[in-house]
């Protein structure tokens, strides 16, 4: 897997954090460096944690099913980016404000539950999990850090479009595996 493919992927998991801190931007009256700062380590920690853990599963199992993982990486992502695109067209859920753990901590598994299943792809594509996993981790800190800027200073109407495009991101690239594999798409 290239860097950019990486970075693609890192993006597209990273538009559900994305929105929930454009969303936790919108729910203070003032948003400072500390809130960019705690949003980026909560969702940046799970979403760095979440493809390890999925790896780990992944590797347990991936010699039973070498001939079909391509298959099941094309289908993990189709379904997270189609289900990602769903969401985008839902109703706005309110956000709390608090940035304690006990808000924080539902959230950041919640937005990182779809790295569980990549971290699974990356088992069966072998990819080099401590970039990946470090790279996947900063770009969502990031895209968290600013999002709360975004959603303090713009308001809510970056939400779905983020969603959206993260769902097409992770939906493109299940393709892109898959027609890899089949010897359909040369790179």
């Amino acid at each position: 897997m290239t860097l950019w493919e990486l970075f693609l992927i890192a993006a597209g998991l990273s538009m559900d954090a994305f929105a929930v801190s454009i969303c936790k931007g919108l729910s203070v009256q003032k948003a400072d460096l500390k809130h960019s700062c705690i949003a980026g380590l909560w969702f940046g920690g799970f979403q760095a944690l979440m493809p390890a853990a999925g790896y780990a599963l992944g590797i347990s199992f991936s010699s039973l099913i070498t001939s079909i993982d391509h298959w099941i990486a094309f289908i993990l992502l189709a379904l997270i980016g189609a289900n990602m695109i769903r969401e985008s067209f839902s109703d706005d859920q309110p956000c709390d404000a608090s940035f304690r753990a006990k808000a924080m901590f539902p959230l950041a598994v919640a937005t990182s539950i779809d790295a569980l299943a990549v971290g699974v792809t990356f088992a069966f594509l072998r990819v080099n999990l401590i970039l990946a996993v470090s790279f996947i981790g900063c770009i969502t800190f990031l895209f968290s850090a600013v999002g709360i800027r975004i959603g303090n200073l713009f308001g809510a109407r970056y939400r779905s479009r983020a969603e959206l495009a993260g769902g097409i991101v992770l939906l493109l690239m299940g393709v892109k595996i898959l027609l890899s594999h089949l010897g359909l798409f040369p790179f």
